[in-house]
């Protein structure tokens, strides 16, 4: 029961920061929250991934889909493009410095409630 009143308690804490613009855009849809999960887990694995690679495991997002959400979150500053040192013509995508702060203020909340 206690993890139960935790989860809820984190789940309305979410909700009250849902404000913030990372918050919301990345709740928008599964692919939105895919995209996410996929960017932070090459991060946290200190390995890139490109734009092109990123739009291929979208699960049932088109590309075009996918293009767009790329832009968006990084017009919001959550994620950057930068060349690939090996190709100039392919472009890594990168968490920001401001983002990854927040997920890992994320992942230690959800951390604690799991004790």
């Amino acid at each position: 029961m206690k993890n139960t009143k935790a989860l809820l308690e984190f789940w309305e804490d979410q909700m009250r920061h849902s404000h913030r613009s990372s918050n919301y855009f990345f709740r928008k849809s599964p692919s939105h929250y895919h995209m996410m999960l996929l960017i932070m887990s090459y991060h946290k694995q200190n390995m890139y991934i490109t734009v092109e690679e990123l739009k291929t495991k979208l699960f049932k997002t088109s590309r075009p889909k996918s293009a767009l959400i790329i832009n968006e979150a990084c017009e919001k500053g959550f994620f950057y493009l930068e060349k690939a040192q090996d190709d100039q013509r392919k472009k890594n995508i990168k968490p920001t410095e401001s983002f990854v702060q927040e997920f890992e203020d994320y992942l230690e909340k959800l951390r604690k409630i799991s004790l």
